[in-house]
């Protein structure tokens, strides 16, 4: 039994990576249990294992006595002598009280109980070892699939749970199939697997463009917002902290290298890159692409934009079954409403703004292109710019404060 036992031991201590000394430990606890079984209401019961030769003994801390009232606590004077010949009445100390054929009836009683604790203890080393890596990235081989569930097994021996509803639609997995996910979160006291893994969640496609380009991992390119429906379609928004570099172009990569490895890895789903931008107008129309808006209404408070596209933009810029109309507002943060124009009614529109960029062009000097732009922004007149502070204009994306100030000078002397 003794050398089954250190056999047993020595291969908990390799195969679970835990210490002897914590293994024994647990082990002695959850013989308790067994150990009151057989020796009875004892009040002060411990076991002990000896870890070289793995001998398990039961011991009883009593009161000798002279007269035995209470077997719980007290030992008669003759059989304490028995182990110890200097025992004197009044005294407490410990006692062996192994029942015969302890080893076998523990074994027995005990090997859930310590089994559960291994898990429990193996559970924490796990959590503690993955709780700095929650949002990151985790590869590993499917071990199983139950009930549309897919477990995963990690290097190490961790085990982590896909659960069906982080799965990507319309992915199937079999045992030994490569798989790669993002760490959801460390489940530390529920039953089951201690990580969680998503392949539906957005963040997996921050984290696979985190993986993929280089500028993002430097912090030359920033992901401003992800939006996704899991299988069928991502937008995700991204800005260049560096002026010199196409935050869009960084993220295709070379002849689409980068975004091809990213939707190879998303089982071919679509993925929009477009360019994020502080003024709304503009983000919603690059959230609404491949669709080119007519006019952007903005609705400040209640966070509310009303796009008006052309007759045949309308379906493209709300997508199939409303999927790219809802994916932009989600992207933007903002409700948005889609509406057509008419072909005369967008005709007169466009004839109308070409007026006034001409108008502004030539009654305040400027070029047309930042004419152009200041009509997009609502300044439409002369006398429009001439009420606007610096701080309106410099709010325009590429307009900067010098430039500001020219804008006014230039408007000011066409008075």
């Amino acid at each position: 039994m003794n050398n089954d036992f250190l056999a047993v031991l020595e291969y908990l201590e390799n195969e679970r990576q835990l210490s002897r000394d914590i293994l024994i430990e647990l082990i002695e606890d959850s013989l308790l249990s067994a150990a009151r079984k057989a020796v009875g209401p004892v009040n002060q019961l411990r076991v002990k294992i000896n870890p070289e030769t793995g001998d398990i003994n039961a011991w009883a801390t009593l009161k000798v006595v002279e007269r035995v009232t209470s077997r719980e606590n007290e030992i008669k004077l003759e059989e304490a002598r028995r182990q110890y010949a200097d025992a004197a009445i009044g005294e407490e100390r410990e006692f062996e009280v192994t029942p015969q054929d302890f080893g076998r009836i523990a074994a027995q009683a005990t090997k859930q109980i310590m089994m559960q604790k291994l898990r429990q203890v193996d559970r924490a080393r796990v959590c503690s070892e993955y709780a700095d890596s929650v949002g990151e990235l985790l590869s590993g081989a499917v071990s199983s699939v139950e009930h549309g569930d897919v477990f995963i097994s990690l290097p190490g021996g961790a085990e982590a749970l896909m659960p069906y509803s982080e799965r990507i639609p319309g992915e199937e997995y079999q045992s030994g199939d490569h798989l790669t996910g993002i760490l959801l979160r460390v489940n530390q006291d529920q039953p089951g697997p201690a990580l969680i893994v998503s392949r539906a969640a957005s963040d997996f496609v921050r984290a696979l463009f985190e993986r993929e380009v280089s500028e993002i991992g430097e912090g030359l390119v920033e992901i401003k917002g992800v939006a996704r429906e899991p299988g069928y379609r991502s937008k995700i928004a991204v800005h260049a902290v560096d002026a010199d570099i196409d935050p869009v172009g960084a993220c295709v990569g070379l002849r689409g290298n980068r975004v091809k490895t990213i939707i190879r890895e998303l089982a071919g789903e679509k993925v929009d890159i477009v360019t994020w931008k502080e003024d709304i107008r503009e983000f919603a129309a690059n959230a609404l692409q491949p669709a080119k808006m007519a006019r952007i209404s903005v609705d400040q408070d209640n966070h509310e934009l009303l796009v008006e596209v052309p007759e045949d933009q309308l379906s493209l810029a709300i997508g199939r079954k409303g999927q790219n109309a809802r994916l932009a507002a989600r992207l933007t943060g903002w409700r948005i409403e889609v509406k057509k124009i008419q072909l005369e009614e967008q005709t007169e529109f466009q004839s109308k703004i070409q007026q006034a960029v001409d108008s502004l062009a030539k009654s305040s000097g400027l070029q047309r292109d930042l004419a152009a732009k200041l009509v997009s922004h609502g300044f439409v007149t002369l006398d429009g710019l001439l009420e606007a502070e610096s701080e309106d204009l410099t709010a325009i994306d590429g307009i900067d404060q010098q430039q500001a100030e020219a804008i006014m000078e230039a408007a000011r002397k066409a008075r």
